[in-house]
């Protein structure tokens, strides 16, 4: 039986829409991959929680620490305590710093599973960063924490060297300093500012290729300590420009939400093997996670037809979810998981489910709908109706 309900629409009216009725899409078990992808997982807020939740995180532990053992089980990795999971945007370092340990630990259960964690300055008071000593500091104290729990480093973009930082050089001697200590080759971050105003102007500049410039040079100044860069720049030319000029053996992981099943398939062009193609670190892997372990599967086999007819059908999905304010990307991802009924609420940490509008849910639910990334349709519609009924629209 077909399954029907009322979305808003753009005019202001309400239009009936009738699920497409296609089987969900799901990797086979086992199934394994030729590329590394991680998933920049969300945590599940804890809605029962006594808190002002603008300024106090709490999170459901149990449900965060299954979501990410749901993404073992499809073959991905975690990149834990990212933007993704409003690190930085509510979720605090004391928070975060548990969220990996956890994460970490569940890890231990699942042969083969990856976890690289974020590690950054976001504890530190923003406005009393002076110096760039201060920053080194704070990227020393969450670096020491993080491999005391045995956790490979993510190195985060800093807000607050971005705010003391004075000319690229600051950015390579803080750079050269953590990458010097580090116990194990890290993934570097650069994140743009339509994920983060607040980095505007990292690498010491706004000039994309000036700022690409510091970066190769970094990571040509420490290969060996660098296992690959994630660029969020939303911009696949400018990654594949980055990625042919990395060292032999040095990774581009794609964080690029808009082209993504492009970057990842390749263009095999390059004279060292991963400078022909992306890995995955990616947000958007969250909210379609079994497309994108049943993509990457295809992908392994060499059916790139059968990779880009999975994924690419998630890539206006993942466009709209991802749709300026960027930062707001978040609440997409979580309002994904409530559909799936990975969690059973749709509230989070700073309470950032009031980011997007009811006609942004609408059309969200309609392309999830069309990429065949409901998993259990008759509760998406549920709760659909659920929000709509909030919203002043019962059915």
């Amino acid at each position: 039986m077909a399954l029907t309900l009322s979305l808003p629409v753009p005019t202001r009216g309400l239009q009936p829409y009738t699920l497409k009725g296609s089987v969900p899409v799901r990797p086979p078990a086992g199934v394994k991959f030729n590329r590394i992808a991680y998933s920049a997982a969300h945590v599940v807020a804890d809605p029962l929680a006594v808190v002002d939740p603008w300024i106090h995180s709490a999170i459901d532990w149990d449900s965060t620490i299954a979501y990410r053992r749901h993404l073992f089980s499809l073959g991905l990795g975690v990149a834990e305590a990212m933007d993704t999971a409003q690190r930085g945007m509510g979720l605090d370092w004391p928070t975060s710093l548990e969220l990996i340990r956890r994460s970490l630990d569940a890890a231990k259960d699942v042969p083969g599973a990856l976890v690289a964690s974020g590690c950054g300055t976001d504890h530190l008071v923003l406005e009393n960063v002076k110096t760039v000593d201060e920053v080194i500091a704070g990227y020393e104290e969450q670096m020491a924490a993080i491999e005391k729990l045995g956790g490979k480093l993510i190195v985060m973009a800093s807000r607050a060297l971005a705010r003391v930082a004075t000319s690229p050089a600051d950015y390579e001697r803080v750079y050269d300093r953590i990458l010097s200590q580090a116990k194990q080759p890290v993934v570097l971050h650069w994140l743009g500012e339509m994920f983060d105003p607040a980095l505007a102007g990292y690498w010491g500049t706004k000039e994309v290729d000036a700022a690409m410039d510091t970066a190769i040079g970094i990571i040509n100044a420490h290969p060996d300590k660098v296992d690959g860069i994630k660029i969020s720049l939303l911009d696949k030319d400018k990654e594949i420009a980055m990625r042919r000029r990395l060292p032999s053996g040095v990774r581009m992981y794609t964080g690029d939400d808009f082209n993504y099943a492009e970057l990842i398939a390749g263009d095999g062009q390059g004279s060292e093997l991963f400078h022909g193609q992306s890995d995955a670190l990616l947000g958007i892997f969250d909210a379609i996670a079994p497309a994108a372990s049943a993509a990457l599967g295809e992908l392994a086999q060499g059916n790139v037809e059968k990779f880009h007819a999975i994924l690419g059908p998630t890539v206006p999905l993942s466009r709209h979810i991802f749709a300026a304010p960027t930062r707001f990307y978040k609440t997409g991802v979580v309002f994904m998981a409530w559909l799936n009924g990975h969690q059973s609420h749709f509230t989070m940490v700073g309470g950032q489910q009031s980011t997007r509008s009811l006609q942004h849910f609408a059309e969200l639910f309609r392309l999830a709908d069309a990429a065949n990334l409901l998993e259990q349709p008759e509760l998406a519609v549920r709760r659909m109706k659920t929000l709509l009924a909030l919203h002043g629209i019962e059915h």
